[in-house]
């Protein structure tokens, strides 16, 4: 059984921080969620995997109240996302961490300005402090001593494990990665689902995972939920994902285009 594995009767016992009900989503004529219904545990990371365009960073987006949906609801324990208002929303927000794609580091600032950027925003702690929270932060995601660094000085792997350090730094609830080891090598990847799998064991942070990168998922989900067409097709365990009989899943998995791609592209040529 993997580390990570959780058990039926483990998830009949967690809580349900996150739940979407029934959300609906158009961009003008766009139709990306088609009655979305998923509730995300506490303690669990949940990765999200389908085609691209498919609305997962769109559901990341609702979660933490970025978007708002045409129709359903959003809730965070008992807070209904989709109605707070903006200063509501703020308070809220800190709850939550999000490591973006890009990293999103401000190039103007060093490291430690980077990590200390949301702690200085949202609490009143002391300089000493906040240079203790990014040592900490630092030392978490083994980077401790770059302080003084500037991102344009840092490698694409290292600039992920600041941006993971900043999304730590006022002790999230929840943690959001959206496509978090895109870019980077195999192993430093790899480094990156190492430190995801840390969070979660050593600070109990509840994951969301939006990727396309296969082993990743097996590797740091406890559940993974697959989405296409506006709703979730799949929904379970690694090991079920891999039995799973449902060609739409095996075709992803596996990274097979279906007969019909093949032959469109071969129209175009």
């Amino acid at each position: 059984t993997p580390l990570n594995a959780i058990t039926t009767a483990d998830r009949r016992d967690k809580e349900v921080v996150i739940r979407l009900a029934d959300v609906h989503k158009s961009f003008g004529n766009l139709r990306v969620l088609s009655g979305v219904e998923v509730g995300l545990r506490a303690g669990e990371t949940t990765v999200v995997i389908g085609a691209s365009g498919a609305g997962k960073s769109v559901i990341l987006k609702h979660i933490v109240g970025l978007l708002r949906p045409d129709r359903g609801a959003v809730y965070f324990h008992e807070h209904r996302i989709d109605r707070l208002r903006a200063r509501e929303l703020d308070r809220l927000r800190v709850r939550f961490g999000f490591l973006f794609q890009l990293g999103a580091l401000f190039d103007s600032l060093t490291v430690a300005e980077n990590i200390a950027f949301p702690v200085i925003e949202h609490t009143r702690r002391s300089p000493a402090e906040v240079a203790d929270i990014v040592a900490e932060k630092l030392r978490m995601v083994g980077l401790d001593g770059l302080q003084s660094k500037r991102p344009a000085q840092l490698s694409g792997g290292q600039r992920k494990r600041v941006a993971l350090a900043r999304a730590i730094a006022l002790g999230p609830e929840v943690m959001l990665y959206d496509e978090p080891t895109t870019g980077l090598d195999p192993v430093r990847a790899d480094l990156i689902n190492e430190l995801i799998l840390k969070l979660n064991r050593e600070l109990g942070v509840t994951g969301i995972v939006v990727t396309h990168d296969m082993a990743s998922a097996r590797k740091v989900g406890h559940r993974i939920i697959m989405l296409e067409e506006g709703r979730f097709i799949f929904d379970g365990t690694p090991d079920e994902l891999l039995a799973s009989k449902d060609d739409r899943v095996q075709r992803f998995v596996e990274g097979r285009a279906t007969a019909e791609d093949l032959e469109s592209l071969k129209s175009r040529v």
